[in-house]
């Protein structure tokens, strides 16, 4: 148990609070803040529904929205024990991002009932952050919601999958091998390990069918490893999240465990847990291997040994660590972007963007300095500018 942190925030009762924007309530305040000054706020609103960006918090406020269902490594814990990292998450995307936000736990993790809350309370919002929804319920809960006026954004799929890009990207260049040439093992097929694969292969996908992005830099191939064995096209046990992908990448269709197509390798990215890559796997990898170790807080292989094992590149999802891929580097820049150009929906060429944005805040890229840090300066606005700009 990390006491520190339990005493910080028993101390502050969590670590969010409602401060009024025009500063102490008086006298003179009053009657315009609430009646009779608001009802003429609420027919002018009414009137014209686009005052609520100008006249309303919605214009710049973000809902955090969470079952429990799969936080952090620790799975699924239920809603409220899910609502630190939530009330953490609208933290940093103010403290990074400028961007107001609200937490909400659901007492539900029925997809359905997800969906209608999210529509029902749409309208307070400029923008939707899903968080820590655990798959396939959550591909189909944000595929039902690209249409309410308002982006809707899983931050465990996306977000990772734009910071990983940027670091492959980056990888890339310090092991000198062209992107394009890359053979990548994904270890986990949960909402990070697809999302994750359908960047680098740069596929747009719905439901059942992935199809190809236009004008998208592309690894050679990916394969992904569920509990199971290698995603691969016809194999039983595979939902059809999993299954449009298998159709669409590991192309010389291998089959079995992770230890069988690891071999030879380039890169080999866990998103799954604690000790799912041992140190064999990485010594059974191609010449100077790269190395993505994200479960937190325990990565799937110690750094020190997957450099003993050959590995020319490490990363993992801590902050005291090297090379840290975190989520924080890519969402609170999305959310200004959405705030800045209200905008319906975030594509995934707008994502692509992100992560060359990322990528191109590391001037020099080494084997200690692939990805940039989330206190990197004005890093919020380079990714906001990237995504307005798609």
């Amino acid at each position: 148990m990390n006491q520190p942190a339990l005493d910080l925030h028993k101390k502050y009762t969590g670590k969010l609070e409602t401060v009024a924007k025009m500063g102490k309530l008086h006298k003179e305040l009053l009657p315009l803040v609430y009646t009779p000054g608001v009802a003429d706020v609420c027919r002018a609103i009414a009137e014209n529904p686009e005052l609520a960006y100008s006249h309303t918090l919605k214009g710049r406020t973000v809902a955090v929205i969470s079952d429990g269902s799969a936080v952090l490594g620790l799975g699924n814990i239920g809603a409220e024990a899910s609502l630190p990292v939530m009330e953490g998450k609208s933290l940093l995307l103010k403290e990074f991002g400028g961007v107001d936000s609200f937490p909400l736990v659901l007492n539900t993790q029925v997809p359905e009932e997800i969906i209608t809350f999210v529509k029902q309370v749409a309208p307070t919002f400029a923008g939707i952050n899903l968080e820590d929804i655990k798959a396939p319920g959550c591909f189909q809960i944000e595929e039902a919601l690209q249409n309410i006026g308002i982006p809707v954004f899983h931050d465990d799929q996306h977000g990772t999958a734009i910071v990983v890009k940027a670091a492959l990207l980056n990888a890339a260049k310090v092991v000198g091998k062209p992107f394009d040439s890359l053979n990548v093992v994904i270890v986990g097929a949960g909402a990070a390990g697809l999302s994750v694969a359908r960047m680098l292969l740069g596929l747009e996908c719905l439901g059942k069918t992935c199809s190809l992005l236009p004008k998208v830099d592309r690894v050679a191939d990916v394969i992904i490893v569920d509990r199971i064995g290698a995603l691969v096209s016809g194999r039983e046990s595979q939902n059809m999240y999993k299954q449009s992908l298998a159709d669409s990448s590991n192309k010389r269709m291998r089959k079995g465990s992770l230890v069988t197509v690891a071999k030879n390798a380039d890169v080999i990215i866990g998103v799954s847990g604690p000790g799912a890559i041992a140190p064999e796997i990485v010594e059974s990898m191609a010449d100077k291997p790269i190395v993505f170790a994200l479960a937190n807080p325990v990565p799937e292989i110690d750094p020190e040994l997957a450099k003993k094992a050959g590995a020319a590149i490490v990363a993992t999802g801590r902050s005291n660590m090297p090379n840290q891929i975190n989520n924080v580097l890519a969402f609170p820049g999305i959310f200004r972007a959405v705030i800045q150009g209200k905008l319906p929906k975030i594509t995934q060429q707008m994502k692509q963007a992100a992560a060359h944005a990322l990528a191109e805040c590391v001037e020099k890229p080494t084997a200690e300095n692939i990805i940039p840090t989330p206190f990197h300066p004005r890093l919020a606005n380079i990714v906001a500018g990237a995504v307005l700009n798609t």
